[in-house]
């Protein structure tokens, strides 16, 4: 197992973070103050540690992998501190270097150990490599490590400068392959198979997943919140991708004057972008607007839903601003937000989006976070004190709850949902500041 510590927190990280707790508190009240200043702590201190070469793993809290979704994700609300903290920029870095290090290792993996431990999900599963937690497939964990590089980069291109050596550029080229070779999946080499009564936990067909056809998009074996893909072609993970590989251009073209690199991930995110033009965009359930549907397989398969888990399709103007259609979106987000989206549920406290990963009936604060983050200001004040009053007593944001019964809830301690309440919570203040 690798070496490492538990990083201190600088006194100029410290400062940060209790200015931004302070101003919540002035904007928000004393309780939601607190509970986002235990948050941004609680991450930083509990959820990370530092390697011998500088590289940071982050646990999601209370598993002992590492998402590459997740890892990024968690680091949301201190992005926007990155150029006047340069203590911060540089524990960020240490968390894309590993982000890296571990794409470099495993590029169909999602999720990863400190090191070479052997711990797993399943031990049965047919990846036994001793550093990898489980290797289901997901787009997002290609996606996710390149734009968090790129935020960091654009923030702070001294650290920007020293994450992109050799291994970041191999890496940059493996994920624009990789998302190539996944628009034709039957000459892939990926197989997942898990001896399992629940659907969701393996892929049918010997590992390879259900029939596809050729669409332009690129496949995914496993959505953002883990379930397999009822069909092969995830809509919000394509469009993030597409997202993903213009920002991958531009490091290509700035810091490797790489223009083959360049030239083709802008192609292929032209092609996920014309693929989901093509056969994402599909007709309501109500049959009177074009929405994006959440899966196609390019045989007739069309699946109208949306889940909480990140990228979903009412996050895509915070994951993939530049690459959507904003009257399709904003269609989808009147579906995704009503009871035609069959994972929208209804409380006597609080509605939303939940996901077939958790009990039936149950909210993910995360998607009420995105909810706010995509709406109007009056949206973030309410869903941000709604949230604060759904975390059961504990003081903490919990993966899903019960609508009705805050105090029935899922997983006693998840960084990502802690995160995103921050994020919402720093929206409301920059609302008020503007």
């Amino acid at each position: 197992m690798a070496q490492h510590t538990t990083p201190r927190l600088d006194p100029a990280i410290e400062t940060t973070l209790r200015t931004a707790a302070d101003r919540v508190r002035r904007v928000a009240g004393d309780r939601i103050g607190t509970m986002v200043d235990d948050a941004l702590r609680r991450t930083l201190t509990d959820t990370m540690t530092v390697g011998a070469d500088g590289s940071t793993f982050v646990i999601t809290g209370d598993i002992p992998a590492m998402w590459l979704r997740d890892s990024t994700v968690q680091l949301t609300p201190y992005l926007r501190f990155l150029a006047d903290c340069s203590p911060l920029a540089t524990l960020v870095a240490g968390v894309v270097r590993r982000q890296f290090a571990c794409l470099d290792h495993d590029s169909y993996a999602n999720a990863f150990n400190d090191g070479p431990t052997g711990a797993r999900y399943d031990p049965d599963d047919l990846c036994d490599d001793p550093h990898v937690w489980e290797q289901k497939y997901e787009v997002d964990s290609l996606a996710y490590p390149v734009t968090l590089a790129h935020r960091l980069w654009r923030a702070d291109p001294d650290q920007g400068a020293r994450i992109f050596d050799e291994r970041a550029h191999r890496v940059l080229r493996v994920v624009v392959d990789q998302l190539r070779t996944e628009q034709r999946h039957d000459s892939s080499p990926y197989r997942f198979a898990r001896d399992t009564t629940v659907p969701t936990e393996t892929l049918a067909r010997g590992g390879r997943g259900t029939p596809v056809g050729f669409t332009g998009m690129t496949w995914s074996a496993f959505r953002p919140s883990d379930d397999a893909c009822t069909y092969g072609y995830n809509v919000p993970a394509n469009l993030f991708a597409a997202q993903a590989l213009l920002d991958l251009a531009a490091i290509a073209d700035e810091v490797y004057a790489d223009t083959v690199l360049a030239h083709d991930a802008r192609v292929l995110s032209s092609e996920l972008v014309d693929g989901v033009a093509t056969h994402g965009v599909v007709t309501s359930p109500g049959g009177d607007e074009q929405i994006y549907a959440y899966e196609v397989d390019g045989l007739g398969g069309v699946l109208c839903m949306d889940d909480a888990n990140t990228p979903s399709l009412l996050s895509l103007p915070l994951v993939a601003p530049d690459v959507i259609d904003d009257e399709v979106w904003e269609a989808t987000r009147r579906f995704a937000l009503s009871p035609a989206n069959p994972y929208f549920f209804a409380g006597t406290l609080v509605s939303g989006i939940g996901s077939p990963h958790t009990e039936r009936g149950y909210v993910w604060p995360i998607a009420l976070a995105v909810e706010g983050l995509t709406g109007a200001p009056d949206d973030r004040r309410r869903l941000l004190e709604q949230i604060a009053r759904a975390d059961g007593g504990t003081g903490q944001i919990h993966e899903s709850f019960d609508p009705s019964d805050p105090t029935q809830y899922s997983r006693p301690w998840f960084s990502w949902a802690d995160s995103m309440f921050c994020e919402l919570a720093l929206a409301v203040v920059d609302d008020v500041s503007s």
